[in-house]
């Protein structure tokens, strides 16, 4: 067991249980999974993508680019979970992925024996050629090998909640720096919110033996911890990672609410989705340490110096056995110092550089360690590591060492300040990028802006906190920064050995050698972009933390520019993987789409109702009665007792927006294609819009219902989408327009009452003074008054149906009292309920289109609505609609259609051709759009759209439908079916 003695955060004195690949292990709480891994002698934890090497953990933080595992199982079984930052918990399972049949002995690393085969770009070279192989062999072989680990078979049994939140300032990370900016504007009285995605806060200050104010680091952090939690005014939020910056002060954050716990508690999430807006804000991610590229450096063994410090200190945990040093900087000297300490055995220093800081050997020698300057790792040897090469001062020597601890000096984490498109700075003195232009209202403190040492940080953080309380108005006297070490860094560019042996790995998830940068080099993809492309150099789930400054410096080198005008590749959030889950939050399942009832649901239930989804809506499809045998009969008894008395029906669904100003009508007349200037109040009228396109967006009607006051209808299905397009005509491109809109479907219910008695029903349940006849409500007519005893309503005399027809809107609360009331008042006349069938095949007798019809790809010229489009004014689209392709005469057009045969059953999307013509696309004349039964009729009639429809009447055209077997001949009518004249609905 590589457990040490005594240290470390863990407590001891909580022992949790867990399993990896089947095996059952011990660990303590406050460990991750890596921790506990290490702590049970386990260094094999996955194979790579490409060769499936073997690989272990490689740092204890977000940037692991190895130690991936599958985490869980059944149904909360959850892929590519990094294990450093995975918190252990009892019960725990994980498992190894990308290898079969196991972990120890995985077949697919027979890839490494093909690496020469495999290099950089071979996917664009090798799957060319034979291109009869690609569907047969490439592909699918290529789909097989794709991904690492496995994702649940099995709906999450989980939830996930989105939430927004408000502060002052935003402090983003809770190492030194963030806990002082975070405790600077909490004090100053700032609303303040600290975002960590550590489930211990402290940073550095855990992870390394440092002291500040004369205590231990974490001692320290545990007392600033204490404090902000006894503030009002600010909420540290943990197991909290802000992932991207987003415009007008918009961060986007995940909260790993229940990752840490065998399943979430009753009403717990698993995750939390937050959106969180703040004034200002406070960057300090610290900064992620570098590797160097050599030969074997990818063996398990081979670690990051700072985790293997971190593994020591906060977990108390040895990597192994012995320990040898390779590094750049003096930092990597400490860590090893403080590991030894630690109880962690340092046997080596290995630096490149011919000279270091006295005090660093002196220190050495005393502790026992061996130092060698001018030195080089050459390769390494075993499956697991057993040995190290090593070149220094022209001596050749090879050591026995469980671990290899590397460190090629820290970059900032820079990735959030360049989410608005800006571009870290390359900075020759700290060989690392640090940020350029930050987003507005963002400031960076700590390591994260290049400030790496303790007391540095902590002053910066103290100062950056202060001011950006300042900044929203929140002022205080400056508090005291805390007594630390400003220890010198010195460290040297170092990137790649050049005397290595063996490969020597850039990326070592994606196997990217940094012969592959040198291939990308030759043949020319030496743009830092094309590079990432070419190799997938930076492409693996750590997104390039460890690999891309180093691959883009080789790069440099071979191109003989420097680091700074070679560049970077753009970052973009997220930050860190995301899960989809968070992102969807509550949409997923029925909850994707919420269905949205009717007033009348309830009401239509109890009729005996039999409902269909129709768009975000549940709406009544027709209302069986008992003895009828289908739904076919259920709806023609429905149709048939509209046409002879009278039926009602919910309509509330379709989409209602006032409008209201002295320039509405002006309005209309730029999105309708007909005038609406000169109507009168009282009027309704019907409208066609157009999209800039040409095409028709949507039909309805607008009533006037006062001088100022508008109220207009929309189909169900494009309410939202006509909405938005009002709000960006008025907003966009003419905000000069007095004219104010509000979406107002929900607030009114709405019923349609259609039959040559409807008017006598009517009658009954309006309030006194309210004139129904028809002269005081004639044909597209608009009032208000009052029904059932003071409800207030409005009354539109429209029709869809070709009868005598009345639409009649009151509040929503109102829906069903009026449903009701109606039907008593309708029960001495018939009267029916109908669901959205029967109205289909009314307004198919009818002859009116609507969604079928509707579908983006027709003009008002082909709805044959063409004589209503103006000549006398401008409007939205009729520049686009007047395009030749778009008023050719062969256009299909609208046009109604009976079947030869009375007895055969017309289909929508059966395709139109001149008899005795051979069935190909070249012949197609067109398509049948709508269809229905027509009991008025005694047989099936359908709408479509026809080659010079409206010219062919009476003509026979074969109509044929291939997917079901139908091929029959029918005849071209008018699409007015039932009294074409306009009779009834007049009367």
């Amino acid at each position: 067991m590589s457990r040490l003695p005594v240290g470390g955060l863990i407590d001891r004195a909580r022992p949790l249980a867990f399993t990896f690949d089947g095996t059952l292990y011990r660990g303590h709480e406050g460990d991750t999974l890596a921790s506990a891994l290490l702590a049970n002698d386990v260094r094999l934890v996955g194979r790579s993508f490409k060769y499936h090497r073997p690989r272990g953990i490689f740092s204890a933080g977000v940037e692991e680019p190895n130690a991936l595992v599958e985490l869980r199982s059944g149904a909360r079984r959850e892929p590519n979970s990094r294990a450093t930052v995975a918190e252990l918990y009892d019960g725990l399972e994980a498992a190894s992925q990308n290898r079969w049949p196991s972990l120890d002995h995985d077949l697919l690393s027979i890839n490494g024996l093909l690496s020469p085969f495999l290099g950089a770009g071979f996917y664009y070279k090798t799957f060319m050629w034979p291109a009869a192989l690609w569907e047969k062999f490439y592909e699918p072989v290529i789909r097989r090998a794709a991904g690492l680990g496995r994702a649940a078979d099995e709906a999450d049994p989980d939830h996930y909640e989105k939430l927004t939140t408000f502060c002052d300032v935003l402090i983003i990370g809770a190492g030194p720096a963030g806990l002082m900016a975070a405790l600077a504007a909490g004090r100053a009285g700032a609303r303040v919110i600290l975002a960590d995605e550590d489930f211990l806060p402290g940073g550095r200050l855990n992870a390394e033996a440092l002291e500040v104010d004369g205590m231990a680091g974490a001692a320290f952090a545990a007392r600033l911890r204490a404090e902000l939690d006894s503030l009002p005014n600010v909420r540290v939020m943990t197991r909290t990672t802000v992932f991207g910056v987003y415009d007008a002060g918009t961060y986007g954050a995940l909260e790993r609410v229940a990752d840490h716990l065998p399943t979430p508690g009753p009403f717990q999430p698993r995750q939390r989705l937050w959106r969180i807006v703040a004034t200002r804000a406070v960057l300090a991610a610290g900064a992620t340490e570098r590797p160097i590229v050599f030969g074997g450096n990818d063996r398990p063994g081979v670690m990051l110096a700072g985790a293997v410090r971190a593994y020591a200190n906060r977990f108390g945990v040895a990597t192994g056995t012995s320990t040898v040093v390779f590094a750049t900087n003096d930092d990597a000297w400490r860590g090893a110092f403080e590991a030894q300490r630690a109880g962690a055995r340092v046997t080596t220093i290995v630096d490149v550089r011919r000279e270091v800081a006295p005090a660093l050997t002196r220190e050495a020698g005393a502790l026992g360690i061996r130092t060698l300057l001018d030195g080089r790792i050459t390769g390494t040897k075993g499956k697991l590591l057993t040995h190290v090469d090593v070149i220094a001062n022209g001596r050749r020597e090879r050591f026995a060492t469980e671990t290899l601890a590397v460190s090629g000096g820290w970059s900032p984490s820079v990735h959030l300040t360049c989410h608005h498109g800006g571009k870290p700075v390359w900075n020759e003195a700290l060989a690392a990028f640090v940020p350029g232009t930050c987003p507005p209202g963002l400031e960076v403190a700590g390591a994260a802006a290049g400030t790496f040492s303790l007391g540095g940080a902590l002053r910066e953080g103290r100062t950056l906190g202060a001011k950006a309380a300042a900044d929203v108005g929140h002022t205080s006297p400056m508090i005291e920064a805390p007594k630390a070490q400003d220890t010198p860094g010195a460290a040297t560019a170092f990137w790649h050995v050049a005397e290595s042996v063996g490969p020597a790995f850039v990326d070592l998830q994606n196997d990217v050698t940094a012969k592959d940068v040198s291939i990308a080099h030759r043949e020319g993809f030496r743009s830092v972009e094309h590079l990432k492309r070419y190799t997938t150099l930076g492409m693996a789930t750590d997104q390039g933390r460890t690999s891309n400054v180093t691959g883009l410096a080789i790069m440099a080198s071979l191109t003989g520019q420097g680091i700074a005008e070679t560049g970077t590749t753009i970052f973009r959030p997220p930050y860190t993987p995301v899960s989809l889950g968070a992102l969807a939050g509550h949409h997923r399942g029925k909850d994707f789409r919420p269905v949205r009832l009717t007033p009348t649901h309830e009401w239509a239930r109890a009729q005996g109702a039999v409902f269909i989804e129709t768009g975000a809506w549940l709406r009544a499809q027709y209302f069986p009665r008992p003895g009828e045998k289908d739904w076919l009969e259920s709806v023609s008894r429905e149709v048939t007792a509209v046409r002879a008395a009278v039926g009602l029906i919910d309509v509330s669904t379709f989409g209602k927006i006032d409008l209201q100003g002295p320039d509405v009508g002006a309005f209309l007349d730029r999105v309708y294609i007909n005038g609406f200037a000169q109507l009168g109040v009282g009027k309704a009228r019907y409208g066609v819009m157009l999209r800039e396109d040409g095409m028709v967006m949507d039909d309805g009607t607008t009533a006037r219902l006062s001088p100022e006051h508008y109220v207009m209808t929309t189909t169900t299905v494009n309410a939202a989408k006509v909405y938005q397009h009002l709000e960006f005509c008025l907003q966009v491109l003419w905000p000069e327009l007095d004219v104010t809109i509000a979406s107002v479907s929900d607030q009114w219910a709405q019923i349609a009452l259609a039959g040559p008695r409807a008017r006598d029903v009517l009658a009954r349940i309006v309030d006194a003074g309210v004139d129904v006849s028809n002269e005081g409500l004639p044909f597209m007519g608009a009032i208000e008054g009052a029904v059932m005893g003071g409800v207030p309503a409005r009354l539109f005399r429209l029709s869809f149906s070709g009868e005598l027809g009345y639409e009649i809107a009151v509040p929503a609360r109102h829906g069903a009292a009026l449903a009701d009331a109606l039907m008593t008042a309708g029960a001495a006349f018939g009267i029916t309920p109908y669901g959205i069938e029967a109205l289909g095949v009314l307004r198919i007798e009818k002859g009116h289109v609507s969604g079928n019809e509707l579908t983006g790809q027709t003009t008002a010229g082909d709805l044959g609505m063409g004589r209503m489009a103006s000549t006398k004014k401008d409007y939205i689209g009729r520049v686009m609609a007047a395009r030749p392709g778009l008023t050719d005469p062969d256009r299909p057009s609208f046009i109604g259609f009976r079947p030869v045969d009375p007895a055969q059953r017309l289909r929508a999307g059966a395709h139109f051709l001149t008899p005795g013509a051979v069935a190909s696309v070249e012949n197609d004349e067109g398509y049948m759009s709508s269809v229905a039964y027509s009991p008025h009729l005694g047989h099936w009639i359908g709408l479509g759209f026809l080659k010079n429809g409206p010219s062919r009447i009476g003509e026979r055209v074969r109509a044929y439908d291939p997917v079901r077997g139908n091929d029959f001949e029918v005849e071209v009518c008018s699409p007015g079916f039932i009294d074409p004249e306009g009779e009834r609905l007049r009367g």
